[in-house]
């Protein structure tokens, strides 16, 4: 935390406060206290809801594809992290739109866009193996967002870490299943 200095003064007085914010309103939420770059920081922005899309996209059609005797439990996993996944694209979206861009959730090129891949596998097996692929890929990507805007977004910050504890929790969840379903344990205790 910083300390309070004459040079750098812990916060500024009132009216100094008040000038800034009637000054460039046409910078919306951003302010003149923004240190990021908004048209860099919707272009991966734009990338993280093609990520989430395609994550929506999967799950979704895994818990709809997903058979077998022991596929009941497994298709309500993969439903409630689509949920969760749309949750995650909702905040993207508004994010991007509050930066003064527009979402694009155009399906052309979405494949491109995206982190990760739509594969969705054949089996029960193989769909969690390629969800639990998904999830380490954003993992991943999340993690070096969220050191790449810093101090410079925290408002984008705070959301990749939102959601990548999201994303962590649903890597977890697909690797349990992964090891209940293949019989062995994956991780070294």
């Amino acid at each position: 935390m910083d300390v309070p200095t004459p040079d750098k003064p812990f916060l500024s007085d009132v009216k100094t406060l008040r000038s800034r914010a009637r000054k460039h309103l046409e910078g919306g939420a951003l302010g003149s206290t923004y240190k990021g770059k908004p048209e860099k920081t919707i272009e991966i922005l734009q990338a993280v809801l093609a990520t989430e899309l395609v994550c929506v996209l999967r799950y979704t059609q895994n818990s709809i594809a997903a058979t077998g005797i022991s596929s009941e439990g497994v298709k309500a996993e993969f439903a409630d992290h689509a949920r969760e996944e749309q949750q995650h694209m909702m905040a993207v979206a508004e994010r991007i739109t509050q930066l003064g861009g527009e979402p694009d959730f155009n399906p052309e090129g979405l494949r491109a866009r995206s982190a990760s891949e739509y594969k969705v596998g054949g089996t029960l097996v193989d769909m969690i193996r390629e969800n639990l692929i998904a999830e380490r890929i954003a993992v991943d990507h999340y993690r070096e967002l969220i050191r790449y805007f810093g101090e410079d977004d925290p408002s984008t910050r705070r959301m990749l870490e939102w959601i990548l504890s999201v994303e962590e929790e649903h890597a977890d969840d697909m690797h349990d299943l992964l090891v209940a379903h293949e019989g062995r344990p994956m991780l070294a205790k």
